[in-house]
């Protein structure tokens, strides 16, 4: 029986879901049995995902919907509110493709839920079959990303910076700024260097990783010139304490820049 369980938290699951269609469905069916909440967000999908979640709202499954794209930073605000609003202490994230072995949601809340960290996060580069699995490009891509975050953050123990499979206390989200977050491609980063600043401890957990042949979204304007931005806002905030950090354009720079302040 997973420890979870044993420890009698409440354990909520936010999927963010863009044009996702049916897959959502099968992540929100696949949810292993100690999860007591689900909040879907739909980021304004223009395909059938709205009528999908429609058909699967009720007690344990919330929907909600952005009527514009929000991004994936958006989102997840919308549904760490909704969560801890449900009194959720335990807050999971998994992606609304079905990129997320819900078997291994046990082992990755395990060490918060047993007060051994405030943030836990999958790595799918510690995996046996990552190599096999994970297209090369992404491979290579997240490794140096992964590197660049450490340098930036401290965190010495971040192995796989982009993986968005995580869950967190509902005591350390409370105290994040969600508003001040980056919002698109780069948040996983940002929101760690959020973390890092407020000195709470982060663990990595392996986790499968999972693809059926997706092609990424992402741009390489983003892995090039955006979370470089980001992670040297973080590493400013962090050295320099109350440093102004707003000139590099990012709308979290100003809670990069209060972190700083709390911590300088």
């Amino acid at each position: 029986m997973p420890a979870i369980v044993l420890l009698g938290q409440r354990i909520a699951v936010v999927i963010p879901a863009f044009n996702t269609g049916a897959r959502v469905r099968r992540v929100v069916d696949t949810l292993p049995p100690f999860v007591d909440l689900a909040v879907v967000i739909d980021d304004a999908s223009t395909d059938d995902t709205a009528e999908v979640l429609a058909a699967m709202a009720g007690p344990a499954v919330v929907v909600l919907r952005h009527e514009e794209n929000r991004g994936v930073g958006g989102a997840l605000a919308t549904g760490y509110r909704e969560a801890l609003s449900r009194g959720a202490e335990l807050v999971a994230v998994m992606a609304g493709d079905a990129q997320m072995d819900p078997s291994d949601l046990a082992a990755l809340a395990a060490p918060v839920a047993e007060g051994r960290a405030d943030y836990a996060k999958g790595n799918r580069l510690r995996h046996a079959d990552c190599v096999r699995v994970m297209p090369a490009v992404r491979y290579a891509g997240n490794r140096v990303l992964s590197w660049l975050t450490r340098l930036a953050t401290g965190l010495p123990g971040v192995g796989d910076s982009q993986c968005g499979y995580t869950v967190i206390s509902a005591r350390a989200l409370r105290e994040l700024d969600l508003d001040g977050l980056w919002r698109r491609y780069g948040y996983p980063n940002h929101l760690l260097g959020a973390l890092a600043l407020q000195r709470r401890r982060v663990v990595d957990v392996v986790v499968r990783p999972v693809y059926a042949g997706e092609t990424s979204g992402v741009r390489w304007r983003d892995a090039l010139v955006v979370i470089p931005r980001i992670l040297l806002a973080v590493a400013l905030a962090r050295h320099v304490g109350r440093a102004r950090v707003s000139w590099l354009g990012l709308p979290g720079s100003a809670a990069l820049e209060r972190g700083g302040e709390l911590d300088g």
